[in-house]
């Protein structure tokens, strides 16, 4: 995998992924974040997760509904944690290789892109 910019990651779609790839290295993966803002590592380097801290329930839970339509359209699942009414999260990684594929970077920066209303 190269790294990509943001913008060239979210021009792209989610590719099915049945296992038998290899999952991205720390290195790359350490990489690829700083293009994608906000974002970071978890779990010893197997995922990665964004946080926010959003105006309100309503605002959180429209947030995650246009999420889910973004997901489903590329047919690759997060993740979504709202907390405390307003503390919202995404922690994403490719299940069936145990790691980060490109998939997980694409669907970031396609986030990335959906509007959220956050507090101030």
């Amino acid at each position: 995998m190269e790294i990509q910019s943001c913008d060239a990651l979210a021009g792209k779609k989610c590719q099915p992924c049945e296992g038998g790839v290899e999952p991205s290295t720390l290195e790359h993966a350490q990489e690829q974040l700083k293009h994608l803002d906000g974002w970071y590592l978890t779990h010893d380097g197997q995922r990665i997760r964004k946080d926010w801290t959003v105006k309100n329930f309503v605002a959180g839970m429209a947030f995650f509904n246009k999420v889910m339509e973004l997901a489903e359209g590329d047919a690759h699942h997060p993740d979504i944690h709202l907390e405390g009414y307003r503390n919202a999260s995404i922690e994403m990684w490719t299940h069936a290789i145990g790691g980060l594929s490109e998939n997980d970077f694409i669907l970031a920066a396609k986030i990335d892109q959906v509007p959220i209303e956050l507090n101030s």
